[in-house]
């Protein structure tokens, strides 16, 4: 018989089977039972969608054929993007699990309609991608898409003499540009960054095909400054000239062909927090993500860190991490940290200060509120369900943690948000009758959550 922090062994089991379960046959709401125990777990998450999509935009537009190896591909987000590039006249193949991308050599094919369903950076990239093109092209997305802010964006793009046009609501997609047919001439360009750090990589992106390059002078607080360091960094590494000021207040991008390279996509730092956090809110486990280099482009590589303020511990090898529960006498501490600079991790975080001892504040998340939902004001909302007592603010989460973690069946929902469900799945590991709504919507980026999540369970089991 299980003890009273641990769940029923059998309750686990069955959990195995479901979990593995295709994700439209999964019950919704999907109940997580408890862990039967502590786990040791490794895993390789998904490739990062961050820089799948960004290598499949540089490709696309590259000249020659460009070759990328384990990129993102059974993903919403990744299939959206490469059905995108392939009506602006890139050619795609895919071969196992690599995808060869034959560009355009910067001129894309007008006359198109893009859907672009509720993908953030297929939407901002492609839009200004579409600068370029021969013809006109209308950029379009769901519901939830036509209220995400796109004018910094095309402000820019006017800048450069695109003519641009919302037919519904000013500011929001859908939006048609009309590039005029001539190489768009480039040059020195302003923009507010206070919206989103897509739109600077996207007009980085387009920098090598115009007349003149791309000179950005960035006016605010660069929001997720890392997320354009990556951008520059996969640019260089891909052929382009890119340099910038310290402050990265200025930034050049030349002018000039970029011909086809090949390049590895690295996993998901972004899903790997979701497996790291549930190992630090477990007692007497540990979760080990390979394939993640020490120096990763992508912020939430720092991700393990932001456990170790908390009081997990972590360690790093040549190509993973593992991380690893406090010892008991030592629990949890709230405390205070900035995200700013990788605001995807900000609701893993904030599940896991749920179980801490005190108050953490989460603060730099002014941007969560124009993601795929308003994820500051859903994390409050099911935060809350369980008894946690959550502040929100404009730009800042305080969770008070120590809430009892106990209690009848509660229903969490995910407001179609496939971060959403990942990280409140965690709760269901440690309080009993918790529920997830529409846990398909992982499909988004990591369609194999569940099944990599039943591993857990299959570890827990094996050490009983």
């Amino acid at each position: 018989m299980a003890s009273p922090e641990w769940g029923d062994p059998a309750a686990a089991a069955d959990a195995v089977s479901v979990f593995r379960r295709p994700l439209n046959e999964l019950p919704d709401p999907l109940p997580v039972p408890m862990l039967p125990g502590p786990f040791t777990y490794e895993l390789r998450p998904p490739p990062s969608k961050s820089i799948t999509n960004r290598l499949f935009v540089m490709a696309a537009l590259a000249r020659g054929e460009s070759v990328l190896e384990r990129p993102l591909l059974d993903a919403v987000d990744a299939k959206v993007m490469l059905e995108a590039i392939e009506y602006l006249g890139a050619e795609v193949r895919i071969d196992g699990d690599d995808a060869t991308v034959t560009g355009v050599a910067g001129t894309p094919r007008g006359g198109v309609n893009l859907y672009l369903e509720n993908a953030g950076t297929a939407v901002r990239f492609l839009t200004a991608a579409a600068a370029l093109a021969s013809g006109r092209v209308t950029i379009d997305g769901s519901a939830r898409m036509r209220e995400r802010p796109i004018a910094g964006l095309i402000s820019s793009l006017r800048a450069m003499r695109v003519t641009a046009r919302f037919p519904a609501e000013y500011g929001f997609p859908p939006v048609e540009l009309d590039p005029g047919g001539e190489q768009l001439e480039g040059g020195r360009v302003t923009l507010d960054t206070q919206a989103s750090s897509q739109f600077i990589s996207a007009l980085l992106m387009i920098g090598p095909w115009t007349q003149r390059g791309i000179e950005l002078t960035l006016e605010g607080e660069i929001t997720s400054k890392p997320y354009v360091v990556m951008t520059m960094e996969l640019l260089r590494r891909t052929g382009a000239r890119v340099d910038a000021t310290g402050t990265m207040r200025k930034i050049f991008v030349a002018p000039g062909a970029v011909d086809g390279f090949r390049y590895a996509v690295e996993p998901d730092a972004s899903g790997a927090t979701y497996f790291q956090a549930a190992a630090a809110i477990t007692p007497g486990s540990s979760c080990t993500v390979r394939g993640l280099p020490p120096m990763s482009l992508q912020p939430d590589g720092r991700f393990p860190e932001l456990l170790m303020v908390l009081g997990a511990h972590a360690s790093r090898a040549a190509d993973s991490v593992t991380v690893t529960a406090p010892p008991e006498d030592a629990p949890f501490r709230g405390t205070r940290f900035d995200l700013d600079w990788a605001p995807d991790g900000a609701m893993t975080l904030a599940v896991a200060s749920a179980f801490a001892t005190g108050v953490t504040t989460i603060n730099g998340l002014r941007t969560l509120r124009d993601k795929e939902c308003d994820r500051l004001r859903a994390t409050s909302t099911e935060l809350g369900k369980l008894g946690v007592k959550v502040t929100e603010t404009p730009s800042s989460l305080e969770i008070i943690g120590g809430a009892p973690m106990t209690g009848g069946p509660v229903v969490l929902d995910t407001y179609d948000d496939h971060r959403m469900a990942m990280s409140l799945a965690l709760v269901g590991l440690r309080r009993p009758g918790v529920l997830i709504r529409d846990p398909g919507c992982v499909s988004k980026t990591y369609p194999t959550f569940w099944s990599d999540l039943a591993g857990l369970y299959e570890s827990a089991l094996s050490g009983r």
